[in-house]
């Protein structure tokens, strides 16, 4: 006989009283299954869950011969059961013991029973157990019987993952998550740190599973997904995103979910069960990611990250906020650990309790990993599964020298690290007892090692990494982080406190270079196909020149009675610099009108990064005080790969002879018009590669403040004239790169790289 209509709603309520008693979890088990075959009008229910070994124990029965209970065990793919949690779907047959897959265990005496139903219990997509019923007569289970099976499974798994049915440590996702994990990354701030998992998105426990009102759960959701959809929609609409390319593309995806009738209509079809708002967004999130897991196109699977962070979204929004765990209580030792996220949302953390940071997306030249240098803590990129395998609160091993995530390590592992770390302690003060150390070559050649620095906060790596001055101070992170644009009163305040904290040494402002991958999210601009060669840095300041001598007005201002240097980025023809230094002179003309204090010198520089104007440089440089190689840029555009596109990021290696006979072009004609030369980028807080650069002849290198000892080290065990004679060798060669031949010579030559 079928259920009636109000069943199911009746089975929901009647599970949330026997969760609300205080019994053994044995005893909760068997009350649950007496209540779902008297529900359901079976002779049989019969639920199991899977032990760590990936085999299915009977853990508790009404109906099947008690004695069975925790003594029945089916191996993985084993029986009917097996069947059901092998595919992840229900199942039923009208006479199961003529199935082929029909394992028969006599200690059940289950032979008696025909017509058989079963539904996985999922969690996060993956099957945890399986519930089933049975009856002696051959019978076909209604589509209603099986929803109601469905959701009372879901339940069932959210009780097991609160902890309301531990019924053993062998049971379930839930104990397989308390063993150890290792994952791969990229390495994007060096470093070691060792402490507690943070999710940069908390997940939401659902724990009020039990609808009491089903038409006010229908438009608490309906509620929700319309404020999600909102900012969603708001979102893209601002362009505010840290990069314009895979970023989008996940808002797009959400979009699309959110939009769907399809999930619409499952969500509808679970309130209807009797769940609550939040439940029917578990139970949908667990049936999709199981029908995911099991699709073989890459593309399906892929889009299980989608499915989790819409869910999540949409749970935040049902209790209440979308915040991130910045605004929370953090443990002193923080892993955060997080799909992707854009520098201003890393700034919100209290650095004094951050020690790593671990994200499934990005490179080590994304934005928020500048950041994380800044920071100075231990941050890989690309560990790819990691938020499916994590739970707020394990332990956590950031190996950012080696690209290594330990989550939950054993003492082992944690004994290796305590190790590592206390070694890298003692190499950071050998690096520190070098910082008033002047970096000087064996063969004589003062190095000038500066740092890149964006933020007011860096300001005091300056002193402790005994940096020569700032080389590349990224005006644009004040800009991205601020909620508004930046007013000349705000800006000049910022500048004089870095110029202060500098002292004598020498600071090099980047004017404003937003635009591509770098989209303030209180300015409006046009999607681009191609952001990275689009309207951005001096195109956007020459466009709005308003913006750019607001900018400059406000570094003058700073600057009075003291040297500074302005440096123009993605300058591509010798006539954008002509023109930015015209507005540039202009307001010098006003300031020396209203007899305000003005600059001691004013140095203005150009970018070399736009492989143009490799071929214009007798004209450019003649122009310029001094000249500046943007090595991540020029990198880029010289290979065309997109340094923010993992597939090819690291196709072609900085150290191939056809990117450093372009630099080595660079230093030749400096030489010619003896103009200072600089390079700042990737390349320059790399031992091998800042000794390749030396080599060529850079004099002047710019790099985060952790790499300032690490390359001083090598820098003063360097005879650059011998390297400058084995390079010429190397650079006529033949291959793809010629870091094996560096690493080899410094290996020869006792250089410390």
């Amino acid at each position: 006989m079928p259920i009636s209509v109000g069943a199911p709603r009746l089975l929901l309520r009647r599970l949330r009283e026997v969760m609300a008693e205080r019994e053994s979890a044995q005893a909760r088990l068997d009350k649950v299954v007496v209540l779902i075959a008297s529900n359901m009008v079976a002779e049989v229910c019969s639920l199991y869950l899977r032990r760590r070994d990936s085999s299915l124990e009977l853990f508790a029965t009404e109906g099947l011969n008690p004695e069975a209970v925790h003594n029945t065990h089916l191996k993985a793919g084993e029986g009917l059961v097996g069947l059901i949690a092998e595919h992840g779907e229900p199942m039923q047959f009208a006479d199961a013991q003529v199935h082929p897959a029909f394992s028969y265990r006599p200690e059940t005496g289950e032979e008696v029973y025909h017509s058989f139903l079963g539904v996985p219990i999922l969690r996060g997509g993956h099957t945890i157990g399986v519930l089933t019923v049975q009856n002696r007569t051959q019978r076909h289970y209604s589509d209603e019987e099986v929803e109601a099976l469905q959701t009372t499974a879901m339940v069932i798994a959210e009780m097991i993952a609160s902890g309301g049915l531990v019924v053993s440590e062998e049971g379930g996702q839930e104990a397989r998550r308390e063993q150890s994990a290792r994952f791969t990354g990229v390495t994007i701030s060096e470093g070691v740190a060792l402490g507690h998992v943070v999710l940069h998105e908390p997940r939401i426990v659902v724990t009020k599973l039990i609808a009491e009102d089903v038409e006010l759960e229908r438009r608490r959701l309906a509620q929700a997904i319309d404020e999600l959809t909102g900012m969603i929609d708001g979102m893209l609409e601002r362009g505010d995103l840290q990069r314009a390319g895979e970023h989008r593309e996940v808002l797009e995806a959400f979009r699309m979910f959110a939009h769907d009738r399809g999930w619409r209509s499952r969500l509808d079809e679970a309130l209807l069960t009797g769940l609550t708002a939040e439940a029917a967004v578990q139970r949908v999130r667990n049936d999709t990611r199981a029908r995911m897991l099991r699709q073989i196109d890459p593309y399906a699977r892929e889009r299980l990250h989608d499915i989790d962070d819409l869910s999540n979204r949409l749970l935040r929004v049902l209790a209440g906020g979308a915040g991130t765990a910045a605004a929370g209580n953090l443990p002193q030792d923080t892993i955060l650990i997080a799909r992707t996220m854009g520098p201003a949302e890393l700034l919100d953390y209290d650095r004094q309790r951050l020690r790593g940071l671990v994200l499934e997306e990005g490179g080590s030249a994304s934005h928020v990993a500048i950041v994380a240098r800044a920071l100075g803590i231990a941050a890989i990129s690309q560990a790819k599964g990691v938020l499916d395998a994590v739970e707020p609160g394990d332990a956590a091993i950031v190996d950012a020298e080696g690209g290594e995530l330990h989550v939950r390590p054993t003492p082992e592992v944690v004994s290796a690290y305590a190790d590592k770390v206390r070694f890298r302690a003692r190499r950071q003060a050998q690096y520190a007892a070098l910082r008033n150390v002047p970096a000087v070559t064996l063969d004589g050649a003062r190095v000038s090692l500066n740092i890149n620095a964006g933020l007011v906060f860096d300001l005091p790596h300056l002193d402790q990494s005994g940096a020569d001055g700032i080389g590349l101070f990224r005006t644009e992170l004040q800009f991205m982080i601020a909620s508004t644009f930046p007013r000349l009163e705000q800006q000049t305040r910022i500048y004089k406190a870095i110029l202060d904290a500098a002292g004598e040494r020498p600071v090099t402002f980047r004017s404003l270079d937003v635009g591509g991958d770098k989209v303030l999210p209180y300015f409006r601009v046009n999607k681009e196909e191609n952001p990275a060669l689009g309207w951005r840095a001096i195109r956007m300041a020459l466009d709005r020149p308003a913006l750019f001598r607001t900018q400059v007005r406000a570094l003058l201002r700073a600057a009075h009675g003291r040297e500074l240097r302005i440096m123009l980025p993605m300058i591509g023809d010798v006539a954008e610099l002509t023109a930015a230094r015209t507005l540039i002179d202009r307001e010098v003309t006003i300031l020396k009108r209203h007899a305000r204090p003005e600059p001691k010198k004013l140095l203005v520089g150009a970018m070399i990064e736009v492989p143009a104007l490799l071929y214009q440089l007798d004209r450019v440089l003649p122009l310029a005080d001094f000249a500046s190689v943007g090595s991540n840029d020029l990198m880029q555009f010289l290979f065309a790969t997109d340094r923010g596109n993992m597939l090819v990021a690291d196709r072609f290696d900085a150290l191939n002879p056809a990117a450093l006979l372009a630099l080595r072009v660079i230093v030749e004609a400096a030489a010619r018009h003896n103009v200072p030369l600089n390079l700042c980028g990737e390349m320059a807080g790399k031992p091998l590669e800042a000794m390749a650069l030396i080599g060529l002849g850079f004099r002047s290198i710019s790099m985060a403040p952790a790499s300032v000892g690490p390359v001083k080290a090598m820098v003063l065990s360097l005879d650059a004239t011998d390297l400058w004679v084995r390079l010429q060798e190397l650079l006529a060669c033949t291959s793809t790169s010629v870091r094996e031949e560096l690493k080899s010579y410094a290996a020869e030559k006792g250089v410390q790289i």
